[in-house]
């Protein structure tokens, strides 16, 4: 079992030292381990590229099984150590998407779902799966993940967003006046403000912002507070939307479609009943729509 853990670490990590630092053992000791395990199957399971690791076919296919009996051992161990039998669903998230979007929507799933206790983590790390201590994960970006479940959430859109009382006093009518505007520059949306200004036909734009955030949720605050414009995610922005904290710059026009949010799992998860009602009560509030939120 040990070397078992030790390879699927440096798998993962494609790094002995990285394995090593997050298993709490020496490289050399994982690399023992990883050398054990070899000898036992009779099969190389890596070979080097450059300084990294990458696993060989029978590599491959080794950690694909053993990943899924790593986590079914530790969700037997779980429900052995909990005998009060309330199921507990653990979902991990990008921070701005559990504390813009999930957040506020904890009563609804705690309405539909009392019996479920749900434990919310949150960073910018892809996180692993192996150990089973997380069930689902809500990620950003691009998906790029292999061996894993991912279901794209939908409807979300790239758009400028401000207050009311902002656009009151600084009217804007087309894009080109967002260039007198306060910007706010948001460095984690798929569409920026440079791509977005050629987009819509104002080509080599060049504007200095006043405020410069590497998380949406700052971004979206600060423009609530009335202090500019910011070029953020519909799906990030909605309670502030419904409460009409923030409002489209432009009414139906100028929104950028993007596939931003994505929930990931191992396809072993799918069949955890805590995991398909989260994913069912994920969707119904996704889709479902809100007032002020754009169409």
């Amino acid at each position: 079992m040990k070397a078992i853990v030790a390879f699927e670490s440096v798998a993962r990590n494609k790094s002995v030292s990285k394995a090593a630092e997050e298993l709490g053992l020496t490289a050399s000791a994982v690399s023992h381990q990883v050398a054990n395990l070899e000898e036992a199957i009779g099969q190389s399971l890596f070979f080097r590229q450059g300084r990294g690791l990458v696993l060989t076919p029978v590599g491959e296919q080794y950690v694909h099984e053993v990943t899924g009996v790593l986590a079914q051992l530790n969700r037997a161990t779980e429900r052995a150590a909990n005998p009060s039998g309330i199921d507990i669903l653990r979902v991990h998230t990008s921070p701005s998407f559990g504390l813009m979007w999930l957040l506020p929507r904890l009563q609804s799933f705690q309405a539909d779902n009392g019996d479920i206790q749900l434990n919310l983590s949150c960073s910018y790390e892809d996180i692993s799966f192996t150990a089973g201590f997380y069930d689902v994960d809500v990620r950003h970006g691009h998906a790029h993940w292999r061996d894993l479940e991912v279901r794209t959430l939908r409807h979300e859109r790239i758009l400028p967003l401000a207050s009311p009382e902002y656009l009151r006093n600084h009217p804007v009518r087309d894009p080109l006046d967002l260039l007198q505007r306060r910007l706010i520059n948001s460095e984690t949306p798929l569409v920026r403000w440079q791509q977005w200004f050629a987009r819509f036909g104002i080509p080599g734009a060049q504007k200095s912002f006043d405020f410069s955030f590497d998380r949406s949720y700052m971004s979206l605050e600060t423009a609530a507070l009335g202090l500019g414009v910011a070029l953020e995610s519909s799906l990030l922005a909605s309670v502030l939307l419904q409460k009409g904290a923030l409002v489209p710059v432009f009414e139906g026009q100028y929104g950028v479609e993007v596939a931003g949010h994505h929930v990931v799992y191992p396809a072993q998860n799918a069949d955890l009943p805590r995991v398909e009602r989260f994913l069912t009560w994920l969707s119904r509030e996704v889709n479902r729509p809100h007032e002020g939120q754009p169409s």
